[in-house]
């Protein structure tokens, strides 16, 4: 069966060759380009196939520098460009990771490549495009985004005689069903508040606010009701008995462990754990072909409970990394028409497509996908996305560092009444002020 997807949805196609994108006058031009696309990254044999075909199909050639995204990458990328070993085309963080070499004028525009390539990117949807935080431009071009959503073990709520949540799940009803799930013998939220309460922090603050004034982080402890109440929340689940009896002391992948065996209900995490359900379904996790389909027909993923004015399909997620071309390829004559025709290449619909999955992207017109390529979770993941009435990006993001201690590693106080939820947010709030 096949089936079309939303302008956010992309689906997995074959790969294609260069229709659209800029022709390429001379062969034998060398690109520098750096990626996340390497180790564990789920798209790296992609990127490596994807690199290969570009090369055949134009005489280039890409030397590629790509590494696993952690602190040491972005330090590096940083280096790089202070120390005039400016990669030429860059995949790489939208957000302030690249404030230092967009400062430093050191990336191009879309529109000032545009002026030269008007159809450059011409194939997204520019409200999608991540703007910069320096100054309003949009520079990289994104591929695959990222989503949060709640993934919930249909065999537990079968034993406990509650309905799998839909669009329109309340926090109200979310209570309730924890509370029936609960009295049957199960944990309703897999969750680790002593190691990994991000996801829950997020929604709850999500919760107590909206869709407009997430991203604004509060000036002031007397101006951030949500943020206190979230923690209230998380408190009152902490004290009626919703989370695992060692959810201050167990790891995460504990928690994820007591979900995947049957014994948890819900599991709020992100798009990429649909992997990670999948490879838990599997004899071997680094081999497909192993894969128990009946196992992993009794998960799904479905919508964080709504409350207030966040409807329970407003997902946290968004579209956070993208192609730059650094000014350097840019002024170079050879590698400029190499370097757009690259990015037009990757950015492409149909290896969108490849790379996004069931992950949200920028793209006008998503292609058609056949869904037997797919497993059951990531369909049910695709389908649970075509009903998201909005995607806004994670605060936490923008609040990190030491400004989240109190309240990230400093849970555990707040749930167990040690510390007062406006005490732990009012300290966070005064390091990002104070900065």
């Amino acid at each position: 069966m096949k089936k079309r997807l939303g302008c956010m949805m992309a689906g997995v196609m074959a790969l294609s060759m260069l229709a659209g994108a800029a022709t390429v006058q001379a062969e034998g031009v060398e690109l520098n380009v750096t990626t996340t696309f390497a180790g564990e990254d789920g798209n790296a044999q992609n990127f490596k196939d994807a690199v290969a075909a570009w090369e055949e199909s134009t005489g280039n050639k890409v030397n590629d520098a790509s590494a696993t995204s952690d602190e040491t990458f972005k330090a590096r990328v940083e280096m790089d460009f202070q120390t005039g070993a400016d990669p030429d085309v860059l995949f790489f963080f939208n957000g302030a990771d690249a404030n230092s070499f967009i400062e430093a004028g050191k990336v191009v525009s879309i529109d000032t490549i545009r002026e030269t390539y008007p159809e450059y990117a011409a194939n997204m949807n520019d409200d999608l495009i991540t703007p910069s935080i320096v100054d309003g431009i949009r520079y990289a071009v994104p591929v695959n985004g990222y989503w949060e959503a709640m993934f919930v073990n249909t065999e537990v709520l079968e034993a406990a005689g509650v309905e799998v949540p839909g669009a329109d799940y309340t926090w109200d009803a979310f209570l309730a069903d924890c509370q029936k799930i609960k009295d049957a013998g199960y944990s309703p939220i897999a969750a680790a508040l002593g190691n990994i309460p991000h996801y829950w922090w997020e929604f709850c603050i999500f919760n107590n606010g909206d869709v407009v004034n997430h991203l604004t982080i509060p000036a002031s402890i007397e101006e951030a009701g949500a943020w206190v109440n979230g923690m209230e929340d998380i408190k009152a689940l902490y004290e009626a008995g919703y989370f695992p009896e060692n959810t201050l002391s167990a790891t995460d992948d504990e928690t994820f462990a007591s979900f995947i065996d049957g014994k948890a209900a819900f599991l709020i995490d992100g798009s990429w754990k649909v992997g990670g359900i999948a490879g838990a379904c599997q004899s071997d996790p680094e081999d497909a072909s192993t894969l128990d389909t009946e196992k992993l027909d009794k998960f799904t993923v479905t919508y964080v409970p709504g409350k207030g004015e966040r409807k329970a399909t407003d997902l946290i997620g968004g579209l956070s990394m993208g192609y730059y071309i650094s000014t350097a390829a840019w002024e170079d004559d050879a590698k400029r028409e190499a370097a757009v025709s690259f990015v037009e290449y990757m950015t492409s619909d149909e290896m969108v497509a490849k790379f996004a999955q069931h992950t949200a992207s920028a793209l006008k017109a998503a292609p058609e996908v056949d869904e037997s390529t797919f497993n059951s979770l990531q369909v049910k993941a695709m389908e649970m996305m075509s009903g998201v009435t909005s995607l806004t990006g994670a605060v936490q993001d923008l609040f990190n560092g030491e400004c989240r201690v109190s309240t990230f590693d400093g849970m555990p106080q707040i749930v167990t009444g040690e510390v007062s939820a406006e005490d732990a947010v009012a300290e966070g709030l005064a390091i990002y002020n104070g900065q």
